[in-house]
């Protein structure tokens, strides 16, 4: 069996994967040689057709289709997306980072509905979900504590309005179960709690606790690396 490819699925409200990405990507590489990709998600307005959940995990399948082997890493709602997306012959590992393994028939919507400080959206003009209430500044405060001020600005400007049907569509497959896992926990975590995120991180085959807020794969890469850097070793 040769190297895999990662593919990285981001969360919920924010564009351009390949930014949000990029530190643990490039420290991969740097480490290990492997590749790495960004799954553009049309829910998010990176594809030109749109669509909710279920294209967004059409598009990924259809890049776990051009690689014989894979480590998919999600974070947040990007576990929603792998679940969606079902059984796949590529997919050797899966890395969920604060993310979630839902059962079938749970929706994004719903696996937050009992968070009790759930993060403020509203829809917009043009009838997509956008973030309600936040700024540079508190956006910083509440999802990137530990980045430096220009990391949070960065991540700002690429907050972006999403397809209702991402957060309402309920999940048709569970594409995490029978495939290695290990969820990972961001004690530190002021979008999603430590108790969510170890609910769903149970399912996991394994489940790791790291010191960090929402985003370490930006503010910790060294962690995350290590997480699939154990995986090479199986």
């Amino acid at each position: 069996m040769g190297e895999p490819t990662v593919l990285f699925v981001h969360g919920a409200l924010v564009r351009d994967g390949a930014w949000w990405w990029a530190p643990t990507g490039d420290l991969l590489r740097e480490r290990t040689g492997i590749a790495s990709h960004a799954v553009a998600l049309p829910s998010c307005g990176e594809t030109e057709a749109g669509g909710g959940l279920q294209e967004d995990a059409a598009a990924l399948r259809r890049a776990l289709d051009e690689v014989p082997d894979a480590i998919v890493v999600g974070h947040s709602y990007g576990g929603t997306v792998i679940a969606e997306a079902g059984p796949h012959p590529a997919v050797r590992h899966l890395l969920l980072v604060s993310s979630y393994l839902p059962p079938v028939g749970a929706s994004q919507g719903s696996i937050m509905s009992g968070e009790p400080d759930p993060v403020t959206v509203r829809p917009d003009a043009d009838g997509r979900i956008v973030v309600d209430g936040y700024d540079e500044r508190s956006f910083g405060a509440r999802f990137l504590q530990d980045a430096d001020a220009a990391t949070q600005r960065a991540a700002w400007d690429r907050v972006t309005s999403q397809d209702v049907r991402a957060f309402g569509t309920p999940t048709s497959a569970a594409g995490w179960a029978g495939v290695d896992s290990t969820a990972v926990v961001c004690g530190d975590d002021r979008s999603t709690t430590v108790g969510l995120q170890r609910e769903h991180a149970a399912r996991a085959t394994r489940a790791v606790e790291l010191p960090t807020g929402h985003h370490p794969f930006i503010t910790r890469p060294d962690l995350v690396v290590e997480q699939l850097e154990a995986f090479l070793r199986d």
